[in-house]
């Protein structure tokens, strides 16, 4: 039987760069741009999205952002916020990163409105100019985050969420899109949570 060597060859694995969907005031398309150059100062308007799960008692689920993350690290934020790719529904974004970050899918998740902001990340320099698609919804499964996206989770009520906003460090963006969500957020609590 004739010996077989087997060959093996390296190949160079390139990623390809992460576009973000360029809107206008309106939050219509009008291109694309790179994740980190939509970003740097003065920032380029962009789509966007963030998602807000309560559980069966009204609380709020948070999510510290990993140490790792480029933008923001180590803040508390929303259930979860990203961008959608270009030519995806923000609907759909929400519900792929949800996923994709804290290993779970809302058991109920709708629209909740738009807001429009332009807020610096002093620390980073990095500028989050956002059309920000708004979703709030229920818990499903327990979280089983991705540690390289999600430092820690927490459940909180409104009181216990003023507290820790109070002493520790938040998004730059997170009081804009919790504002905006707050009358959906009391909607889907139902009486519960204190929202």
């Amino acid at each position: 039987m004739p010996h077989r060597t087997a060959v093996t060859t390296e190949t160079a694995v390139t990623t390809a760069p992460i576009m973000l969907e360029l809107v206008d005031e309106d939050g219509q398309t009008i291109g694309t741009a790179e994740k980190l150059s939509a970003h740097q100062a003065p920032g380029r308007l962009h789509r966007a999205f963030s998602v807000f799960l309560l559980d069966g008692e009204g609380r709020l689920l948070l999510q510290r952002r990993a140490a790792g993350k480029y933008h923001s690290p180590g803040v508390w934020s929303n259930t979860c916020c990203g961008h959608p790719y270009p030519g995806e529904p923000p609907f759909v974004a929400a519900v792929r990163r949800t996923a994709e970050e804290l290993g779970t899918a809302p058991a109920l998740l709708r629209e909740a409105g738009t807001v429009r902001y332009n807020h610096p990340d002093p620390a980073s320099g990095l500028v989050e100019q956002e059309y920000n698609h708004l979703f709030v919804g229920l818990t499903g499964l327990p979280p089983r985050p991705d540690p390289e996206e999600v430092g820690e989770t927490a459940l909180v009520s409104a009181e216990e969420l003023s507290r820790r906003h109070a002493s520790e460090p938040f998004s730059a963006w997170f009081m804009t899109v919790l504002d905006a969500a707050r009358p959906a957020i009391r909607e889907v609590a139902g009486g519960t949570g204190g929202w």
